[in-house]
């Protein structure tokens, strides 16, 4: 179905006069609070900790099929853009073993950050908040997060009674590839005990694109096959919540099934995980300190690569069990902060379960790692400072391959110096180290989705991070903004070369099949990242007009080899809106420059990618139904059907991002 450009403009630049509307007195709206920073700071005041935080409509206005299009807005956050079902957050630059992924403050448990073509797990679908964090904080969650953490938070253990049910439910439809979406999540206690359930459905086929998916004209036209996508999440929890704190445990089940349209190869992926968490929180557990709170995280994760949509190829397997303490004191010399331990416990592998006699992708690996950690904060005047310790073992232990141990040592200081009321000045550095994935190291096998054979290194040293940044920023009244540079500087970096000869090194049949697909080599070297991020808003946080654009850019190179590959393009982005205690309503205008600085070939890049400008807009109102509020939404997203290639995508070349897509939905708060 075609929309004019003009029309549709018009409808949505229209619904933005704040005269249509029953308007109501200036009303300040509360600022989220980051659960996933150590000191419970607001959005907008983790100063040390850089966060953008989603939540309410907001999120619920960005939410997409995954969480890499989720975030993929956001000021320093790109995406994957692999498919429409596996879709990762890229910060900075960096991504997958480097980018943490969480939920409710514990490891998603799933095999996304090892491959571009593997889902989060985490489902985003019924989510309330997603944090996005970097600096200090995220020593707590581990060594290798780099280029920081994303953590998805559903309540689904609640920690408050609720004497009546509360909760959210939402339907929506959109028309760029017939998907439904019903979510929802509700709270109530009995007694004190609290009690929680989410779901979430969606169903999705192939999206519809402008022109041809392929760049030389070859490939789709109109509809982009095997872009279809759904999935199915169900959770519950129940907390005993008491004077002394609380102690609750919840289960949840994830399936999706979702496409990947390949250069020369086409594929599904069948991904199931089943996930049992427990947390608890004691009150004033010693003296001296004022909480001990003890997570527990146990994952069964599975997929199946499904050659042509239909045959059973490879599978990957994925059994973890996360355990946390933390320990938050008392102020000490005026010092606050967290003291705590972290256990992961993992067991990988990736069969050829088409052909058994073949060399399995990843072999069947366990990995484990123990580490202490330690977050504090002090002010000292107008200057406040905060620090991060964290010190790891990892173990990488294979049924066939040498075995690998690293000592890992990670450590970043920051301070804000509030040099005049509302605006303050701050620096951080970092060093941070990651070992080696099961998959980097011990990789020996056919990866159809990536149309790779991948051959790991068990000789791979463990990478160094050391990292800088500033920051300027105006933190109070109407209009707020924050500016940074920063550079990270990586000793050791592993990337993937392509290149070798497939036929001759896997020992495969001549007959086609290695010739389909390219030899990808895990390596080593030296690189470097810089850039920055320029955030302004105005008004954000009250009733009536509001803003906010900004500005991000980041270069990587490889010190010997050039560019990195799969490097995001500076972008310029700019909403304005109106909202009010019935309608709310935003024009967004995202304009990405072209990425002409490419890595060479034989790394892993090819082409470089066009510009491109992104039109989202959005409109709702309110109505009260008693204590139930009803909101129906129109969202419109490439409302100028522009074609858009990513050019973190490392299949731009073959797979372009939807077209011009309306949603239209209701949601439902009580």
């Amino acid at each position: 179905m075609a929309f004019p450009k003009s029309a549709l403009a018009s409808t949505m630049l229209c619904a933005l006069a704040p005269g249509a509307y029953a308007q109501e007195a200036t009303k300040t709206l509360a600022p989220v609070v980051v659960t996933a920073d150590p000191f419970g700071a607001s959005d907008g005041n983790t100063i040390l900790a850089p966060a953008s935080v989603l939540s309410g409509d907001k999120l619920r206005d960005k939410l997409g099929g995954s969480l890499g299009e989720t975030l993929m807005r956001e000021p320093g956050v790109n995406a994957s853009g692999f498919s429409a079902g596996a879709s990762r957050p890229i910060i900075r630059g960096l991504e997958g073993p480097r980018v943490k992924i969480l939920q409710n403050g514990m490891g998603s448990g799933d095999l996304s950050a090892i491959s571009n073509d593997h889902a989060v797990g985490a489902s985003a679908l019924s989510a309330q908040q997603v944090e996005i964090l970097r600096g200090p904080a995220t020593l707590l969650y581990g060594s290798g997060a780099i280029g920081g953490a994303v953590n998805i938070v559903n309540g689904r253990i609640p920690t408050q009674l609720e004497p009546e049910p509360t909760g959210e439910t939402e339907l929506r439809a959109g028309s760029v590839d017939g998907s439904t979406l019903f979510a929802f999540s509700a709270d109530r206690s009995a007694g004190n005990i609290g009690l929680h359930i989410d779901g979430s459905m969606l169903r999705a086929g192939d999206y519809r694109i402008p022109g041809n998916s392929a760049v030389d004209g070859s490939g789709d036209r109109g509809k982009l096959s095997f872009s279809g996508n759904r999935e199915d999440s169900l959770g519950f929890g129940a907390t005993l919540v008491e004077s002394w704190g609380h102690v609750g445990a919840s289960i949840a089940q994830t399936d999706k099934l979702y496409g990947i349209r390949g250069r020369d190869e086409n594929s599904r992926i069948d991904l199931s995980q089943f996930r049992v968490d427990v947390d608890s929180l004691i009150k004033a557990p010693l003296p001296g300190f004022d909480i001990l709170r003890v997570k527990l995280g146990h994952n069964d994760y599975q997929h199946t690569e499904l050659e042509d949509g239909r045959d059973p190829n490879v599978k990957f397997t994925n059994r973890s069990l996360e355990s946390r303490w933390e320990l938050s004191h008392l102020p000490l010399a005026g010092w606050r902060g967290k003291l705590g331990i972290q256990t992961d416990n993992a067991t990988v592998q990736a069969l050829n379960i088409a052909d058994p006699s073949l060399s399995p992708t990843v072999p069947r690996t366990h990995s484990s790692a123990v580490a202490a950690f330690a977050v504090e904060e002090k002010n000292f005047g107008n200057v406040r400072v905060s620090a991060g310790l964290r010190v790891e073992q990892a173990d990488r232990r294979p049924d066939s391959n040498r075995a690998r141990d690293f000592g890992l040592a990670s450590g970043s200081l920051g301070a804000l110096w509030a040099f005049t009321p509302g605006y303050a000045l701050g620096a951080t550095g970092s060093i941070a180290q990651r070992a080696p994935s099961a998959e980097e190291l011990y990789s020996g096998g056919m990866h159809h989705p990536t149309e790779t054979y991948d051959k790991g290194d068990a000789r791979l040293n463990k990478e160094t991070s050391n990292n800088i940044e500033l920051s300027l920023q105006k933190t109070s009244d109407s209009l707020r903004w924050r500016a940074n540079l920063f550079q990270n500087k990586i000793k050791d970096f592993i990337y993937g070369a392509l290149g070798g000869d497939v036929c001759q090194d896997s020992g495969l049949p001549t007959d086609g099949v290695c010739d389909a697909v390219r030899e990808r080599s895990f390596r080593q070297g030296d690189a470097t990242l810089r850039g920055y991020e320029a955030d302004l808003s105005y008004n954000l946080y009250e009733h009536g007009w509001y803003g906010r654009a900004f500005l991000d850019s980041t270069r990587g190179k490889l010190d010997e080899l050039g560019n990195l590959p799969l490097q995001p393009a500076s972008r310029t982005g700019v909403t304005i809106g109106y909202q009010d205690a019935i309608w709310r309503s935003s024009l967004t205008v995202l304009h990405a420059n072209a990425q002409n600085r490419i890595a060479s070939p034989d790394i892993s890049e090819e082409t470089a990618t066009r510009a491109y400008t992104r039109v989202d807009a959005s409109i709702s109102r309110v109505q009260r139904f008693g204590t139930t509020d009803l909101t129906w939404f129109l969202l419109a997203r490439n409302l100028l059907n522009e074609e858009i290639r990513l050019s973190t995508s490392l299949l731009k070349d073959y797979v372009p991002q939807a077209g011009r897509n309306l949603m239209v939905g209701v949601r439902a708060r009580f």
